[in-house]
């Protein structure tokens, strides 16, 4: 997993006879951009460039709508018949955003990284109406403009109670938003402000208050209105000259620490390229804290496409669950979306409720001894169960994927080609795979062209192989 030198720019992906636009670099592009993709749209895929595949991704997640409300989106705690109750409609409300998630792959992927940034977690305040629209909120902005972002999200009811804004009063300042507002929401830990800019700022934000939940109001007589001195300039600010100063004062900062975020995220975490980050924060600079330019630019670049950064990241528990059934074709029906994301709480990716206000480190942090255990046994689950309601499936997918080869040796090789994102390390491995495959069926009936994926046994010799490479370490690659 060390990124080898990587020379490669902003420029964007040009395919040529050494770098071709194939399915090996589509997959790519759908696995950090979305949760994979099925054959099918790999293919239609193929038939575009690079680029327009990458804008019309873009496109199709800034114009999608919003997750479903609920019928108590629109609540306060007083409207249900009890606190618990509140409690447990959120709780079966959370697995319908892995319906989004799988559907709307890039939208939801963006607000899913959101959620690991402008963190709050369901236990801090629970409240379903403010889980709802916190989400609401991510999906809204997660292509938009990240200025609006900011302001937005610092009023969002989840957030004030979590970070204690609605704690923040003239009378007895909380300096716990403003913080985080700088160290991990937009400069940095410890870049480019001072603990007088955390007092000045809170002072700044007070007035705010969440009763009952998830209704926010602004009480004048809260709010500090007398003058206070942020990053040099001194007036009687409120919110909203907070979250102007901070962007026109400390753009630079601000840009190069998203574009750092983003790049670590979407393409590679251990070794940051500083040039392409700098080239990133330049492309946010110009368009005014627009994210969708950035975006482009980035899952555009040969840098992006380039060998050395394919297969570099390990797979969150919900890029895991749902990079299976997506990489396979098979739909998620509404059975299906509660174990989804009760499996995902179990690998620990708790949606709604991240570890702690720095989110989930992600990459190497989601393999551990136990955790591995508890992805080849995710996997195990998830195939036992298609193969129990579906068993003919293995053997549609293993067609469509070969051309209904009859070569045992070749299925192997293209399934696993298209299961993890650089293939295995070396031809034994591909063979210890092949007899995976094979299952006890006798060589002989290989040999003489016998045998094809009509067998009865096809499905399972499928299902088989998927199950040996899920326990593959290249499978926990993306």
């Amino acid at each position: 997993m060390m990124n080898v030198c990587n020379t490669s720019t902003l420029d964007p992906y040009v395919p040529n006879a050494e770098k071709p636009w194939n399915r090996h670099r589509a997959i790519h592009l759908f696995r950090r951009l979305g949760f994979s993709a099925d054959l099918e749209t790999i293919d239609d895929a193929l038939i575009k460039s690079p680029a327009e595949c990458v804008d019309d991704l873009i496109d199709q997640a800034i114009q999608k709508p919003v997750t479903d409300p609920p019928e108590w989106a629109d609540y306060t705690l007083l409207d249900f018949e009890s606190f618990e109750k509140n409690i447990d409609d959120f709780i079966y409300w959370r697995p319908m955003w892995m319906r989004d998630l799988y559907n709307n792959g890039p939208r939801d992927k963006m607000a899913l990284f959101w959620m690991s940034h402008f963190v709050t977690e369901f236990g801090a305040y629970l409240c379903a109406p403010a889980g709802y629209h916190y989400l609401k909120c991510l999906q809204e902005n997660a292509l938009g403009n990240f200025r609006e972002f900011v302001r937005k999200i610092g009023l969002e009811a989840s957030m004030l109670i979590y970070l204690n804004g609605n704690q923040n009063t003239k009378q007895q300042p909380n300096e716990n938003y403003a913080r985080e507002l700088y160290e991990l929401f937009t400069l940095g830990r410890d870049n480019g402000y001072t603990q007088n800019d955390i007092q000045e700022t809170a002072r700044a934000l007070t007035g705010y208050i969440v009763v009952p939940c998830p209704a926010v109001s602004f009480i004048p007589a809260l709010w500090d209105d007398g003058e206070k001195t942020i990053f040099g300039r001194t007036g009687k600010w409120g919110y909203d000259d907070v979250i102007d100063i901070l962007f026109e004062e400390k753009a630079e900062i601000i840009a190069n620490y998203i574009g750092q975020k983003v790049y670590k995220h979407f393409v590679y975490a251990d070794q940051p390229d500083e040039v392409i980050i700098n080239g990133l924060a330049v492309t946010l600079l110009a368009n005014d804290f627009e994210l969708a330019p950035v975006l482009r630019q980035l899952f555009k670049s040969e840098h992006f496409f380039d060998d050395t950064i394919i297969g570099t990241q390990i797979k969150s528990p919900v890029e895991l669950s749902l990079g299976i059934w997506r990489e396979m074709g098979f739909e998620i029906t509404d059975d299906a979306l509660e174990p989804l994301t009760n499996v995902n709480d179990f690998l620990g990716q708790v949606v709604f409720q991240p570890p702690n206000v720095a989110g989930w480190p992600g990459h190497r942090s989601w393999i551990s001894s136990s955790f591995l255990r508890s992805r080849w046994q995710v996997g195990n689950l998830f195939v036992a169960s298609i193969f129990e309601n579906d068993r003919e499936r293995f053997r549609t997918f293993a067609k469509d994927l070969t051309n209904n080869s009859k070569d045992p040796e070749f299925i192997t090789a293209t399934l696993i080609d298209h299961l993890t994102p650089n293939g295995f390390e070396n031809s034994d491995a591909y063979n210890r795979a092949a007899v995976a495959f094979k299952i006890e069926i006798p060589q002989g009936y290989f040999d003489s062209g016998a045998w094809n994926l009509d067998w009865d046994e096809a499905p399972y010799q499928v299902a088989s192989l998927i199950l040996y490479i899920i326990r593959q370490p290249e499978f926990q690659l993306i």
